[in-house]
């Protein structure tokens, strides 16, 4: 008999509310949630194929142990009794930091890698931590956290009121979204146009997004920040800086105008590629719009000025009096979010509080570049011990960083590895102990993260959907045992640490002036907190003391984890409104508009009005049906348009000698590798691109499907070397490429293809 239970979409930024179709403990359909508050009934693909992925026949059941050299399948207990003799003596012999921790993307996507992790590196003590955000979206933390004195508070445009919406490097008809959590962002944007609005694209493809789009810029790879720059210099120019209400709230407007004198639009244009009447008009658009909005993603991330170009694109939004006002850029609150403080002065956000041990990369936000993992490992130096254990929880980093053949040899030379991951993929399978979570229909789900990133403030929360499958372990508890292994604590009840966590909150809480359970008993607190098991406790403890909480009962109508419960659809919560000054946390109380670190870096950016690219660079591309290197392994994912072909403009197809569907080879600084070549004039002349997240022939995985076509890792065509210097992050585009049919041998470098940044 079949029956149908709600679950909230893990599988990319738009946490989609699904109704799922369960045969027995068989998931085989799924559907939009008309009923829910946000997603309101819209699916994408990924959403449609929940059910293939979560029934991948690939997907480990047991956990794997190296034995003789060989991965072999093992008890829990055997796996934790490994983890334990593996970790400890490294830590107790070469001190913490010899443990690396590594997290990938899917850690934002789970309610276990929300609640867990953060408790695993604190326990650890380790300054080894190495995650997805260094080749994604940390410039974006960075420059908040300067701007704004907290990483964590990034602006998301108003996207349902908004008048004007400029997009730069950001494809979210293909992506759903990102730091930006908005169901349905195509029927969006296409409602933004409907009432009069205004799209405008900026980015070197003509996506499915440009093409919607009222303007598109094909800007030259890699020059956004010259770009916005530029912007910002015409608002200075003609008299257009209006910032509205939030004078009172910034400082260093006259320092930024005299910062930004230099970036013209005739200055950048030949740089940019973009005549500077465009400039000069996208800037006025920009100022006589009513409401608008700039909003910049990942391919204005991953460049060699991504920081900057974070930074501007605030910018733009502040000196248009944009920033926190409705249909502008707005800060979410989500539901779990600490209970606001009074506004007032913070302690600010600092950068390079550490180096990496061989090349002296700065941390940003208690992180380590990831393109810095492998020479951390197989590099000696005076400095510090090498990292000699790994952590890695839900990561491929093999795939996902520069010169994965440096790491895949790097990983093989580990003292030890835990790897936490549903299969066995390049990455994992140099692990010493495999652990694998259950299905995603198995688990519980609650945004933690997105829900800080969402155009609107709403809550919801789902329990498993189909109950926990004999032999396997939940998420949560194989977390909960990883962090006592890893500490020390080995064989104690796991609920100890949900236990502990809980009893650290609520005392801090109660010692808070602002909370609203200062000065009460945190154990009888403790004492109130309803739910099943440890983590939907730490949940109900959250929502009751964030913003919209009963506060332990001091707002009766507030959030509980059991008023969540009675709305299975979720809460609406409204629409964001204007927060500042609450959530500045910079020395001064106020947006600093022109911090140290990003002025320290301008001269960079100057430098960059004199380069003059030649030859081809390369950038990425998403694809609706794909999320990195997750899904290539479910069939009705792939094929079809999403395949790892090279996108090549047919003037510089002509000029090479590539032929559609021919082979060719792609040379770069880390490595070459060979793709089928698809000629289209969706990606500007000069300018390749080549998908992210394939290359799925090593040997010893476990990916059928994904190993019968596994595309070309396009990371390996970089050697980690090009990183933005103020938040570590990797340069995935616009670097140089070397284009050559597979019948003719590549040409020799040239002096020009060798400067291209």
């Amino acid at each position: 008999m079949s029956r149908t239970a709600l679950r909230i979409c893990p599988l990319c930024e738009a946490t989609c509310g699904l109704t799922l179709t369960i045969e027995g403990t068989r998931v085989t359909g799924a559907r939009g949630d008309r009923d829910d508050v946000f997603s309101q009934g819209f699916i994408c693909p990924k959403g449609a194929s929940f059910g293939a992925v979560d029934g991948d026949p690939d997907r480990l059941r047991t956990p794997l142990v190296r034995k003789d050299g060989e991965l072999r399948e093992a008890t829990w207990e055997e796996a934790f009794d490994a983890v334990a003799a593996g970790l400890r003596p490294v830590v107790e012999r070469y001190g913490p930091n010899s443990v690396g921790i590594v997290l990938g993307n899917p850690n934002v996507h789970t309610m276990a890698g929300a609640l867990y992790p953060p408790v695993l590196i604190a326990g650890l003590r380790t300054r080894s931590l190495f995650t997805a955000s260094t080749v994604d979206q940390m410039p974006k933390h960075v420059s908040s956290g300067l701007l704004y004195g907290d990483a964590g508070a990034i602006p998301v445009p108003d996207l349902d009121h908004t008048d004007h919406l400029l997009l730069i490097g950001a494809n979210p008809l293909e992506s759903n979204g990102s730091l930006c959590t908005a169901p349905d962002f195509p029927g969006r944007l296409k409602a933004l146009k409907a009432r009069g609005g205004t799209l405008t694209v900026i980015d070197p493809r003509r996506t499915r997004t440009a093409a919607l789009a009222d303007r598109h810029i094909a800007v030259r790879p890699g020059t956004d920040a010259l770009l916005l720059a530029a912007m910002a210099y015409v608002l200075f120019e003609e008299g257009l800086v209006d910032l509205k209400g939030l004078a009172p709230v910034v400082d260093g407007v006259d320092e930024l105008r005299a910062a930004v004198g230099d970036f013209t639009p005739d200055s950048v244009a030949e740089a940019c590629d973009v005549e500077p009447d465009v400039i000069r008009a996208l800037a006025r658009e920009l100022a006589a719009a009513p409401t608008a909005a700039v909003y910049g993603r990942i391919g204005s991330c991953t460049v060699p000025h991504g920081t900057l170009a974070s930074w501007l694109v605030d910018v733009l939004n502040i000196l248009t009096g944009n920033l926190d006002r409705p249909g502008g850029a707005l800060f979410p609150q989500a539901a779990t979010d600490r209970m606001p403080r009074p506004a007032g002065p913070g302690h600010g956000f600092s950068l390079g509080r550490w180096h990496s041990r061989v090349s002296k990369h700065p941390e940003a936000k208690g992180e380590l570049p990831i393109s810095a993992l492998a020479e951390e490992i197989d590099t000696a130096t005076d400095e510090g011990e090498p990292i000699r254990a790994l952590v890695v929880v839900a990561a491929n980093p093999v795939l996902s960083v520069p010169d994965g053949d440096r790491l895949d040899k790097a990983l093989d030379s580990l003292d030890f590895m835990v790897s936490v991951d549903p299969y066995l993929n390049e990455t994992s399978r140099h692990a010493h102990v495999v652990l694998p979570p259950p299905p995603p229909a198995q688990s519980p789900h609650h945004d933690f993260a997105f829900n800080t990133l969402a155009v609107r403030n709403q809550v919801r929360y789902t329990r498993p959907a189909v109950p926990l499958e004999p032999g396997r372990m939940a998420e949560t508890e194989i977390l909960a045992r990883l962090i006592l292994a890893a500490t020390g604590m080995h064989g104690a009840d796991p609920a100890a640490v949900d236990a502990m966590v809980i009893d650290q909150t609520l005392g801090k809480a109660v010692k808070e002036p602002h909370s609203p359970v200062h000065g009460r008993d945190p154990r009888e607190l403790a004492g109130l907190l309803t739910g099943d098991n440890g983590p939907e406790r730490r949940l109900d403890m959250m929502l009751r003391l964030g913003p919209y909480g009963d506060g332990f009962g001091v707002r009766p109508d507030g959030l509980t984890l059991e008023k969540l419960l009675a709305h299975p659809h979720g809460i609406d919560l409204g629409p964001l409104k204007s927060r500042l000054p609450q959530p500045l946390k910079t020395a001064s109380g106020k947006v600093e508009l022109l911090p140290q670190p990003i002025a320290d870096d301008l001269p960079r950016l100057r430098q960059a009005l004199r380069e003059r690219p030649e030859g081809l660079v390369l950038v990425g591309r998403r694809h609706l049906r794909s999320n990195n290197s997750w899904m290539h392994n479910v069939p009705a994912l792939t094929g079809g348009s999403n395949r790892c072909t090279l996108h090549i403009h047919p003037e510089d197809a002509k000029r090479l000698g590539v032929r559609d569907g021919a082979a060719v080879r792609l040379k770069g600084a880390g490595g070459e590798v060979t793709a089928p070549a698809e000629v289209t004039d969706g990606v500007r002349p000069g300018v390749v691109s080549l998908p992210h997240g394939w290359g799925h022939d090593r040997p010893g995985t476990r990916l059928s499907h994904a190993a019968a076509d596994p595309g070309v890792n396009v990371n390996q065509l970089l050697d980690g070397s090009l990183l933005d210097p103020l938040s570590g992050n990797a340069v995935l585009n616009g670097v140089p490429v070397e284009v050559a049919p597979m019948s003719r041998k590549a040409p020799p470098a040239t002096e020009n293809d060798q400067q291209l940044t």
